[in-house]
């Protein structure tokens, strides 16, 4: 029987609070970035996207390094977060979050943007002459027709966040039932030695996770479509 040995319970578990902290914490911002790169001209626009998708081309241990210098102890916002709140992020299971939320905020940004730029204008145009407000246009036509968009943004999120490691070894190190994940308890079995077989039971529930999370996602959306059309 597959039974789970005590470092893939404390991987595992980790890597699932992480992964939902995440994606929690990053959707409203997700929603917002979108509808403003998909709905607005602005100056900077073409910054603010570069800004966004950035994580999409740096490398991973360079976005970990960047969130080292600003958010350690003696980083700009680290230090004040420190002297103001008491709050530190570096080597803690919030940092290791906000690491996987900012290498995985891009897809979620991207699934969202993508979705609420396929929204019939002329429903919207339509409401608004009906009289309905811009607040009561957004949650009763713009959202639901987005909720597919949502739901892959939200997925494919949580699937990043779980395999996310270049960043979160760089900016929390890798600290038992703090930070190691389950790609870094990973990384952990296969340079230790004899570690192999640890690693590839690993290796499979992270594909099972992974391929686990797509498919839920390809569901929802086909239902989520479904009744929309319905």
């Amino acid at each position: 029987m597959f039974a789970l040995t005590p470092l893939e319970v404390e991987a595992l578990g980790l890597s699932l609070r992480i992964a939902v902290v995440c994606v929690l914490a990053s959707l409203p911002f997700g929603i917002a970035v979108a509808w403003l790169l998909a709905r607005r001209d602005f100056p900077g626009k073409t910054l603010v996207d570069g800004l966004v998708h950035a994580p999409l081309v740096l490398p991973p241990v360079a976005v970990g390094y960047i969130l080292l210098v600003l958010l350690g102890r003696n980083g700009p916002i680290g230090a004040w977060l420190y002297d103001s709140l008491g709050v530190t992020l570096i080597f803690t299971w919030q940092g290791a979050a906000l690491a996987a939320a900012v290498m995985a905020f891009p897809l979620m940004v991207r699934a969202i943007r993508l979705a609420i730029e396929l929204v019939d204008r002329r429903i919207e145009t339509a409401a608004r002459t009906l009289g309905a407000g811009p607040l009561r246009i957004a949650l009763t036509i713009t959202l639901p027709l987005t909720l597919p968009g949502i739901l892959t943004g939200v997925i494919l999120a949580f699937a990043r966040s779980l395999g996310e490691f270049g960043a979160t070894i760089t900016f929390v190190s890798n600290i038992p039932g703090q930070t190691r994940t389950l790609p870094i308890a990973l990384y952990t079995l296969v340079q230790t030695p004899g570690g192999e077989a640890s690693a590839l039971r690993l290796m499979a529930i992270s594909l099972a996770l992974a391929l686990g999370a797509l498919a839920v996602s390809e569901l929802l959306a086909r239902r989520v479509r479904a009744r929309l059309r319905g």
